[in-house]
């Protein structure tokens, strides 16, 4: 144990460094995060890694797929280390200081991802010489992706890389926010924006226009009752907090002023379903609410009026699994065999469905994650080294 402090002492340095590299790369979700990428791959070329890229249609986001091979084979199972690249945006003026700065106070590192999750793949980095330095009984893997935030885009494309490449996997480790806790489930998360086009007309003769946000209303108030019926499907079996399949609607943006009836409006909205068919329930019911009773309304007096539900993202849930492999290799790594569920969204669900054993655990809290002032904290920086340290150990033993 003292060796292994005096290696977290040494590697904390350097952590601290890369996570204030990657944090002036201000990957916004939607964003190119290549500079980004290619800092990454650079690191891990100095560790002896491999890598390959996928990346998006216009060229503009890449995912990162780099190995440092064991002894033998190197499509021989082998461990992933998995983190998104990507940011929600950041206001400059509401942060205490430059959200894209690393701001260091009170043992805790400030700025826009240090805790979901540069921090984490700061730490990925930063050991990556540990694990090159020594003989690997098998493979050890950097997966980094792009638009996790935004509907698990990237990931998709380097899992359908991987199949096509035939590489064995014995686990994935998700580096996302729990506290260092092992996460076994979560729920799906689907995101939506409907759009709703009317007759604009003027406000003094609402027969002469469709309003767009008056059909809006009517939708939103559709899916408040949907809302109410998920509280009713709730399963006696789940973990979950809460305890049921969520519904929240976002943002409403439309018209252009009092006196003008408007033409267009748009709605964002969220389903967070404990099991497919709580999503499914809600699509299927709003879908046939909206063709079935608001568009014949608004065909009545504007034959081009259209709903259309745009489909952001639809990511699957975390399906649970109490002893994995993933899960007693993070127990045993950790040294906390404590478990949990929760509720909002990652691309560990992805990853299972491509037969690899699975396990969300990472530094930080989610309850920093998103906030102005988002930091992480030097005890959760090295309490991931710790972990990958402990995995280094384990894999050269």
């Amino acid at each position: 144990m003292p060796i292994q402090k005096n290696i977290i002492d040494q590697v904390f340095p350097e952590t601290l460094k890369i996570l204030s590299n990657l944090i002036k790369f201000q990957t916004v979700s939607g964003t190119s995060n290549l500079d980004l990428i290619d800092y990454c791959e650079k690191q891990l070329d100095k560790a002896g890694a491999t890598s390959f890229k996928t990346y998006n249609k216009s060229g503009s986001q890449a995912n990162l797929f780099s190995t440092i091979n064991g002894k033998g084979n190197s499509n021989n199972s082998g461990i992933i280390l998995s983190g998104h690249t990507d940011v929600v945006p950041a206001i400059p003026n509401e942060w205490t200081s430059d959200p894209y700065k690393t701001r260091e106070k009170d043992n805790k590192v400030y700025g826009r991802g240090t805790c979901d999750m540069k921090g984490f793949i700061a730490c990925t980095l930063a050991v990556a010489p540990l694990f090159s330095s020594n003989k690997l009984k098998s493979p050890i893997h950097f997966s980094y992706t792009f638009d996790e935030e935004t509907g698990c885009l990237g990931a998709p494309l380097v899992l359908a890389d991987l199949k096509k490449r035939n590489i064995n996997f014995s686990a994935c480790i998700i580096g996302e926010p729990t506290n260092m806790k092992a996460i076994t489930a979560h729920k799906g998360y689907n995101e939506y924006i409907t759009h709703f086009t009317g007759l604009s007309g003027h406000a003094s003769n609402p027969e002469g226009g469709v309003s767009a946000i008056e059909y809006a209303i009517r939708y939103s108030n559709k899916l408040m009752q949907l809302r109410d019926e998920l509280k009713k499907r709730i399963s006696s079996k789940t973990s979950f907090s809460p305890s049921y399949s969520t519904l929240q609607i976002g943002k409403i943006s439309g018209g252009i002023g009092a006196n003008v009836i408007a033409d267009h409006c748009s709605l964002e909205w969220e389903v967070r379903p404990i099991n497919k068919n709580d999503g499914d329930f809600i699509s299927n019911n709003i879908d046939t609410f909206a063709k079935n009773i608001l568009l014949p309304e608004m065909k009545k007096n504007n034959p081009k009026g259209n709903i259309k539900k745009e489909i952001i993202g639809e990511v699957v849930g975390f399906d649970k699994e109490e002893s994995s492999d993933a899960v007693n290799l993070v127990c045993n790594l950790t040294g906390d065999n404590s478990k949990d569920t929760m509720s909002f969204g990652t691309e560990a669900g992805l990853f299972q469905n491509s037969g690899i054993s699975t396990v969300i655990c990472g530094p930080g809290s989610i309850e920093q994650a998103h906030t102005v002032d988002e930091y992480i904290t030097y005890d959760q920086l090295k309490k991931c080294l710790k972990m990958l340290i402990s995995l280094q150990e384990k894999m050269v033993n």
